[in-house]
């Protein structure tokens, strides 16, 4: 192949290459774009008089801080957001203590019916989660009634039945699955037990699995709406979604308020998200087991 040739298969190349990255840029640019869009113009119309908010102005003449002041006040949002929050961390660390344990027993232990139980489960994931409002409704009502706690506009029916995720405890597993034999059987002639290997070995090269149910856990918990509504018929234990859905009614008109308490309902996540990109990252790198 002479010199020429080569170089114009080198020229094809580079072309192709080019004429690929661009379409892919381009269309992750306009994908970017179209998710960032709307969050841009609900934090501007949050910092816009109603006037502005009214006629479609695209940024405030002056920045209305005292919106959100407006709008945590009368949404009453103090008591939602830390209803939220309780009910968050009560349902992570719930999740969190019966995913781990259970991913463990299926990637770990043998036990009759393991790999059934395990299909069974996992059959489970392509179930539409409405589908199961009805059922869940009924077995807390009916724990409720037969049990020492009540259940309805309490946290339980907030909280335990969303502590047995499926795919929490499947994510888990196949993380825990590809941990070496070599250092189960090295823990056992130490005389270490299923527990203390879970505890000491697992778990701590587990991170990035365990950071990323941590995550998607509470942000789950924090958006919950229809089930609370169900559940739940004063604000006693109502999280922030509910508080910011009536409130949407309460505010009518006014649409620089409403986006307001949208930002404020939001503004949890969105820390959460940077507080943990960067640990998400490191775990990653940090779980990779050599040899």
């Amino acid at each position: 192949m002479s010199a020429d040739t080569k170089k114009d298969i080198s020229k094809q190349y580079r072309i192709r290459r080019f004429i690929g990255n661009f379409i892919l840029y381009s269309v992750l640019i306009v994908g970017a774009i179209i998710a960032v869009l709307p969050f841009l113009w609900m934090l501007s119309t949050s910092l816009m008089d109603l006037g502005e908010a009214i006629s479609g102005a695209l940024l405030p003449s002056t920045p209305h801080w005292d919106n959100y002041i407006t709008a945590w006040r009368e949404a009453n949002f103090s008591h939602y957001f830390f209803n939220s929050l309780e009910i968050s961390l009560i349902t992570l660390a719930g999740e969190l203590t019966f995913s781990i344990l259970a991913a463990y027993a299926f990637a770990r232990m043998k036990f009759p019916g393991k790999d059934l139980i395990f299909g069974i489960m996992l059959g489970t994931m392509m179930i539409p989660g409405m589908v199961l409002i009805i059922p869940n409704f009924l077995t807390v009502t009916w724990l409720g009634r037969v049990g020492p706690i009540k259940w309805i506009n309490n946290w339980p029916a907030l909280t335990i039945p969303f502590m047995g995720n499926v795919f929490s405890i499947f994510l888990l597993r196949q993380f825990f699955a590809q941990i070496p034999d070599d250092l189960f059987d090295a823990a056992q002639i130490d005389g270490a037990s299923h527990w203390q290997f879970l505890r000491m070995v697992v778990v701590p090269l587990s991170k990035a699995p365990i950071l990323v149910i941590t995550v998607l856990s509470f942000i789950g918990s924090w958006n919950a709406l229809a089930w609370p509504l169900l559940v739940t018929n004063s604000p006693r234990w109502r999280p922030i979604a509910v508080g910011l859905f009536q409130f949407v009614d309460e505010a009518g008109s006014e649409l620089n308020l409403q986006m307001a308490g949208a930002v404020i309902t939001i503004i949890p996540i969105l820390l959460i998200y940077f507080l943990t990109q960067r640990q998400f990252t490191e775990s990653i790198a940090r779980s990779g087991l050599k040899g």
